[in-house]
């Protein structure tokens, strides 16, 4: 990226949040603004876009169900760790003939 000065750097400073829409309105206008007048951001800010909507696509496929079970055992193994500390070793015991299983 070659982009530089102070109305670049801003824009390109707060891009994620600008397409977000987690910004305030009137730093979303300036940004707007400076998009539609600067080619360099405008194609920054087109990359970004379309690698979002291409991140967005993946991430709304549903996991396989044995993997939704062993992510869910995971996590629920951790959570007896931290909520009761001395069942460590009843907590790995349980995770560990889960996996024979």
């Amino acid at each position: 990226m070659t982009c530089d000065g102070p109305d670049c750097e801003k824009a390109l400073e707060n891009l994620y949040l600008f397409l977000d829409h987690e910004i305030d309105t009137a730093s979303g206008d300036e940004i707007q603004a400076h998009i539609e007048e600067c080619s360099e951001c405008l194609t920054e800010y087109d990359l970004e876009r379309i690698v979002k909507g291409l991140v967005s696509r993946s991430c709304s496929e549903v996991a396989p169900e044995p993997l939704r079970d062993k992510v869910l055992l995971s996590i629920r193994t951790v959570q007896v760790r931290v909520q009761q500390g001395d069942q460590v070793q009843i907590s790995e015991q349980l995770r560990i003939s889960e996996r024979r299983g």
